[in-house]
């Protein structure tokens, strides 16, 4: 809404000296967003005078039209003479009134104006247009002025070309302030000033004679007043203060009539429309459309009508759309001249509507059309109903005295019964919420500054007013309080939560982890939650596999990802593609975060109620609707894991890469893992681990690592040798030990033993790990897999795993005997188990 200030003064007596940076922020203060304040007319100087066109000699010779005019400026220019001045529009004729700007002037941008010579004649000065002054950005011709002015007038107090412009961008629960009215009642309430509303004038009683009307859908239009105005002059014009008014506040004039309604709109906020009388056929109505039905808008646009578009008719069907757009078919006609006779045609006869619809019904029809109008932005964010007899009658005042019209004597008003809404508000409520003392005696008189009535002492009951449909509960009315008193005036404080129980071991697992991927290089890379089946094709995931069971979202971000993910790789490889599209190839990324699985048990969800807080068993029961929901991490690796340079080539990334990334997450759980080999879209089935801990004396799977598929990386566009693991926290938690304990470190010498031991191929290296753990005891501190051979030496089906002991006691230097009986426990224990042999015994 754009606020001219001069406009502003004629209903609030503001200080003389207050300019629109002032009253700016008083209307910031009050919780309105004035985004700018425009300087209309900044760095125009005079002369800039109004001038009557003596002679006009057409230049020849030149590419466009160019006329040599004298002008009469009478004694602006010191000498009385006429100003000669080239001049390339065509609008204007000898004995018309022009702008005209003399040497000396400047123009808005630094335009200064000086005599110069051009086309072979001498200017002396210039004829304006609307865009040169700043007015509009009409560059169709200069501005020709009614005949009534005198030669020499200032053009620039005339034409109110300085002035100050607020621009407010009007959030949708302050609807009343698309008006001038609004905006002046609160400018009034800031500066604790009377108001001058101008709805406040004498409207005559309904009558039965005025233009017949039949309401047939009170819900949708609960107000509509008709009033008449014959005798239009069809040649009159909007005076220069009705088109400055409309230039400043952002519309364009079109016809008197128009602009009237226009004007009236943006004083009041009540949309209104005329219609030409002559072209209404029989009875006004107002119903909803008939499906198919068709109106043509003003714009030129036929739309084809749904059955809950609100539209206004007549016996020949609709001619509006109820809060949006007129029809072209009732418009109001241009004034034409006859060629033979020159008389002049146009709208003499014409019925303005003032109605009130509702805020709902003409937004669902603004955007089924898609027709933004600014009948309609007002209409939904709710418009005074009271008020539209006073518009009415404003218009019909205006109409009389510009257009030398009659205002017939009948009035016709239809109001649907409604009672004022009330609202019950404890008298200390403002102050709980704002936190700060404020009074009764404030409570009340605030509320009354924005036009409630208020009665009660302890227990306010309080009458809202017609303008302020966005007040419905005490919480506003405290709002309002608020923001009065000043929102610059409530105490920062800070709230005293109640002692905290720190972070859950779940909590601070998530975040070990976090922090130990990125300290072994990885980069945390977050992803939307969501997926669709086309990611799970490219994994080649099976029909039956789980994975595929998806939580679908009613209203999803995206139609291609429509549901919940059931596994972290899609987005982590999703990250990884479109990094290696921008030119990074060697990346290792994670993420950590929920997974949704579907049980197939979950019950519908209720629906909650509005109006009180939802029980426990309520909340237990949308509990119990959700999916299953546990925690993962994964990582992605392709290109190099060690960087090629001077000391050597680099060292690619393999499935070894992803089980060992898999291994530190489960060292920040306290647990063991057990890898064996698998197979697991969408991993390559010779180079997919399985990683699984012991849970209660079971093993179980927490996860999967190694080398996607080589049809997954060419499905995804990844590069070769590309390496994933996925594994799931909540699990790996149950198989921990808790919390880290940190290392102790021995002052006592290490004893390293390797031992190689010729097992079958199909012995797990996992297994031979785990008996040489329980077979060397409490005085083994690590062991290694370092070397893993095969060949005819050794037999078909048969390798050589070999491993580095470390043994150390905490309290002494072991013996060799110690160490020798260790080593040797250790290699039996795997013999027994697998059938190990020490190789070259």
């Amino acid at each position: 809404m754009r606020v001219p200030l001069s406009w502003l003064r004629e209903y609030v007596d503001l200080p003389a000296g207050e300019t629109g940076r002032d009253v700016q922020a008083k209307l910031v203060s009050a919780g309105l967003e004035v985004e700018t304040v425009e300087q209309l007319g900044a760095g125009l100087k005079g002369p800039l005078v109004v001038g009557q066109v003596l002679t006009i000699e057409q230049l020849e010779g030149f590419k466009k039209p160019i006329r040599f005019c004298t002008v009469d400026v009478g004694r602006a220019n010191g000498t009385g003479e006429p100003q000669n001045i080239v001049c390339g529009a065509r609008n204007f004729a000898v004995g018309d009134k022009v702008v005209v700007v003399l040497p000396g002037a400047e123009l808005p941008g630094g335009f200064a104006i000086s005599a110069r010579k051009t086309y072979g004649k001498t200017s002396e000065g210039m004829i304006c247009s609307a865009s040169e002054l700043g007015m509009s950005d009409d560059h169709d011709g200069i501005i020709v002025l009614p005949p009534e002015y005198e030669v020499g007038t200032d053009a620039i107090e005339l034409l109110e070309l300085v002035d100050e412009v607020l621009d407010i961008a009007v959030t949708p629960d302050r609807g009343y302030c698309l008006s001038m009215r609004g905006v002046a009642r609160e400018t009034a309430t800031a500066y604790e000033l009377p108001l001058r509303d101008p709805a406040l004038i004498d409207v005559p009683a309904p009558s039965s004679h005025g233009y017949p009307v039949q309401v047939t859908d009170p819900t949708g239009c609960d107000r509509f007043t008709a009033r008449t105005v014959t005798g239009l002059d069809p040649e009159a014009h909007s005076p220069i203060w009705l088109e400055r008014r409309l230039q400043k506040a952002g519309m364009r004039p079109v016809s008197l009539a128009v602009d009237i309604t226009n004007y009236v709109m943006l004083e009041l906020g009540q949309p209104l429309h005329a219609y030409d009388r002559s072209r209404i056929n029989g009875t006004i109505g107002v119903r909803r459309a008939q499906p198919g039905e068709k109106l043509t808008t003003l714009d030129g646009t036929q739309r084809v009508l749904d059955a809950e578009d609100l539209v206004i008719t007549d016996e020949s069907g609709p001619i509006g759309l109820a809060g949006v757009m007129g029809g072209a078919n009732t418009e109001i006609a241009d004034a034409t001249a006859d060629a033979e006779t020159g008389q002049v045609a146009g709208t003499t006869e014409v019925v303005i509507e003032a109605a009130h619809f509702a805020p709902v019904s003409v937004a669902r029809t603004a955007r089924r059309h898609k027709l933004s109008s600014e009948a309609s932005r007002r209409f939904e964010r709710g418009v005074d109903p009271e008020a539209t007899s006073a518009a009415a009658q404003r218009t019909v005042d205006l109409l009389v005295l510009l257009a030398g019209g009659t205002a017939e004597v009948g009035v016709t008003e239809i109001i649907a019964p409604s009672a004022p809404h009330t609202i019950t508000l404890p008298a200390d409520h403002p102050d709980k919420v704002a936190g700060v003392s404020y009074g009764r005696e404030t409570v009340v008189r605030r509320l009354q500054q924005i036009g409630c009535d208020v009665y009660g002492a302890d227990d306010l009951t309080v009458t809202v007013p017609s303008w302020r449909p966005d007040l419905t509960d005490p919480n506003d009315l405290a709002e309002e309080v608020i923001r009065l008193e000043g929102y610059e005036n409530l105490p920062s404080t800070l709230p005293r939560p109640p002692a905290g129980r720190g972070l859950t071991e779940r909590q601070r697992l998530h975040r070990r982890v976090g922090r130990a991927l990125a300290g072994a290089g990885y980069v945390e890379a977050l992803n939307y939650p969501f997926i669709g089946e086309e990611a799970l094709d490219q994994f080649g995931l099976a029909a039956d596999d789980p994975r595929r069971d998806l939580v679908r979202l009613v209203n999803p971000l995206s139609d291609a990802e429509p549901a919940l993910r059931t596994t972290l790789l899609p987005g982590l490889l999703g990250a990884l593609r479109r990094n290696a599209g921008r030119g990074e190839h060697d990346l290792a990324l994670f993420e950590t975060g929920l997974v949704f699985r579907a049980t197939g048990h979950e019950p519908a969800a209720a629906t909650l109620p509005v109006d009180r807080r939802p029980t426990d068993e309520e909340i237990a029961g949308l509990n119990a609707a959700l999916p299953h929901q546990p925690r993962r991490v994964a990582v992605v690796l392709a290109g190099d894991r060690e960087q090629a340079g001077w000391w050597g080539k680099g060292t690619p990334v393999s499935w070894a890469d992803a089980v060992e990334a898999g291994r530190i997450v489960a060292r920040e759980a306290g647990a063991e893992l057990i890898v064996r080999q698998d197979q697991q879209d969408p991993w390559h089935p010779g180079r997919c681990a399985a990683l699984l801990a012991v849970v209660d004396g079971e093993e179980i799977l927490v996860g999967n690592a190694g080398e996607l598929h080589p049809r997954v990386t060419k499905a995804l566009g990844l590069a070769e040798r590309t390496c994933a693991m996925e594994i799931e926290l909540d699990r790996l938690e149950q198989a921990g030990t808790g919390g880290v304990e940190a290392p102790h470190v021995s002052t006592f010498p290490v004893a390293t033993q390797d031992v190689a031991l010729i097992v079958d191929a199909s012995v797990a290296a996992a297994d031979v790990e785990t008996a040489l753990r329980e077979g060397a005891g409490e005085l083994l501190e690590s062991l290694r897999l370092f070397d893993v051979f095969t060949g005819e030496q050794l037999g078909e089906g048969r390798k050589s795993l070999a491993y580095a002991l470390r043994f150390r006691a905490p309290d002494r230097t072991l013996t060799a005997e110690e160490i020798a009986t260790s080593r040797d426990a250790a290699v039996s224990a795997a013999a027994n188990r697998t059938g190990a042999t020490l190789r070259g015994a």
